[in-house]
């Protein structure tokens, strides 16, 4: 079965809301601003963006799992 163009869209905006939540998470020694969490962090705003990150690509995970149902054939009897 062939899958539609939107659920390759969405699939590939969860990787890349995962891959920038984990990317907030990097320390990082050259930067001026301490994170919230307390050390030099890529992002200075690291535990917030990486929930914000987190949260899009849970809905995007929703949005495909509710628009993109598998329907099952019945169970013979």
């Amino acid at each position: 079965m062939k899958k539609q163009p939107m659920y390759t869209f969405l699939l590939v905006f969860t990787v890349i809301c995962v891959l920038a939540a984990i990317s907030t998470l990097i320390p990082q020694a050259s930067v001026e601003k301490v994170s919230l969490l307390g050390y030099k962090a890529h992002c200075p705003f690291t535990p917030v963006s990486t929930v914000i990150c987190l949260l899009l690509a849970g809905t995007g995970c929703r949005i495909r799992a509710k628009k993109f149902k598998s329907v099952s054939p019945p169970i013979p009897k």
